[in-house]
């Protein structure tokens, strides 16, 4: 198993992406800290994993604040040691046209999206230079790589996710950790459903999935799944690369 004795942090761990990562990872032998702010689904995550035979442990976190964020990977590294972290809490807006996004709005995407990247990354950082390894994987977006008309604050923060972590892999290599991210393009999770009923997110999904060459969105797995290979060892000679996790969207 590639993560057996690590110990991997994640955030968002609660629903969609982040619970995926976490029952990936878990296969695999990790210890997984499931973070969420909905202290809830955190709980629900770590059930499951305990249902599956996984180590896993809880932690309500707000990721936009840095305080709080620093006493979870510091309680963590006390109690199991820290290899991996997966900063990858992240909410969307409604799409509008630029001019029409509230302020409200944009502050909580950027803070959300962008500042509890930084707060994890720059909490985390200390810890694996330290040690001399581990690995950082920050989910961006492919809005970040080729922007999103209509979704312009989510666009400007996932292309700033994409930037910090090139910055941070360039600096922080020479001490043995790497840092990617994941670029997914739309996938079957809570986020892009949204305010629809079932039968209404069925529509808009086989109508979205035309748009694809594989002719289907993401699911969950799809992007834990590269989430996992870029944490591993059989990615140890990549870094500050953002993988584009899409279906071939961004090549049609």
């Amino acid at each position: 198993m590639r993560f057996e004795d690590q110990t991997v942090f994640i955030t968002g761990a609660g629903s969609g992406l982040g619970r995926a990562a976490a029952e990936r990872f878990g296969a695999e032998g990790a210890t997984v800290v499931a973070a969420d702010v909905d202290a809830d689904a955190a709980g629900e995550t770590v059930d499951r994993l305990a249902d599956a035979g996984v180590r896993a442990t809880a932690h309500e976190l707000d990721v936009r604040d840095a305080e709080e964020f620093a006493a979870a990977i510091e309680a963590t590294v006390e109690t199991h040691g820290l290899d991996v972290v997966l900063n990858n809490a992240g909410i969307v807006h409604d799409r509008v046209a630029v001019e029409s996004i509230d302020d409200d709005v944009y502050e909580q995407v950027v803070g959300v999206n962008v500042t509890g990247v930084w707060n994890g990354t720059r909490a985390a950082i200390p810890y694996l230079k330290e040690q001399g390894s581990g690995a950082i994987v920050n989910t961006a977006s492919l809005a970040g790589v080729i922007g999103a008309p209509k979704l312009s604050a989510y666009s400007l923060s996932k292309g700033a996710v994409v930037n910090f972590t090139r910055a941070v892999a360039a600096e922080v290599g020479p001490h043995g950790v790497r840092v990617n991210a994941v670029c997914p393009g739309v996938t079957d999770t809570p986020m892009p459903r949204e305010g629809m009923t079932d039968e209404e997110w069925a529509a808009v999904r086989d109508q979205m999935a035309e748009q694809y060459p594989l002719r289907r969105l993401g699911r969950p797995e799809d992007v834990a799944n590269a989430m996992c290979f870029l944490a591993s060892d059989e990615a140890d000679w990549i870094t500050g690369e953002a993988l584009v996790v899409d279906g071939g969207f961004s090549c049609a």
